[in-house]
């Protein structure tokens, strides 16, 4: 059975999509990890049968932490959601945005690089998804 850590899998667009892939794929197991900041809530997956589910309340920049879940779980992939993404929210505190969306995805990515330097695993898979709020909108 695959495993694939979701990070922010309590948001909304998280949630969804856990709820989607538990219900399309039998041989999944979903780790969500999630630090239920304002944009999180653990109720959105309260309908998530458990036996292929797991949440961990945690930080993606805790890097002890994340370490541990990729040697616990040795996942398959890394969907990453989590990011602070409120740009009024980033007026008032902007090292929470700096700290989440480009130093907790910069553990996820350098945990993830090393973990398949040594599993040799060539089909793991990081996919990073948010909006433009992170990434910013394009001009046309």
């Amino acid at each position: 059975m695959k495993s694939i850590l979701v990070t922010g899998g309590c948001g909304f667009i998280g949630s969804n999509f856990i709820k989607y892939i538990l219900q399309k794929n039998s041989q999944l197991n979903i780790i969500n990890l999630d630090n239920l900041t304002y944009a999180g809530r653990g109720s959105n997956l309260s309908s998530v049968i458990k036996d292929r589910y797991v949440f961990i309340k945690g930080d993606i920049c805790n890097k002890d932490l994340v370490s541990s879940l990729f040697k616990k779980y040795k996942f398959d992939s890394v969907i990453h959601f989590a990011a602070e993404s409120h740009v009024d929210r980033s007026i008032d505190g902007p090292e929470k945005f700096v700290n989440t969306n480009i130093l907790g995805t910069l553990n996820l990515l350098e945990h993830s690089r090393k973990y398949y330097v040594k599993s040799k695993n060539t089909s793991f898979r990081f996919l990073h998804i948010s909006t433009d709020e992170v990434f910013v909108t394009l001009g046309n």
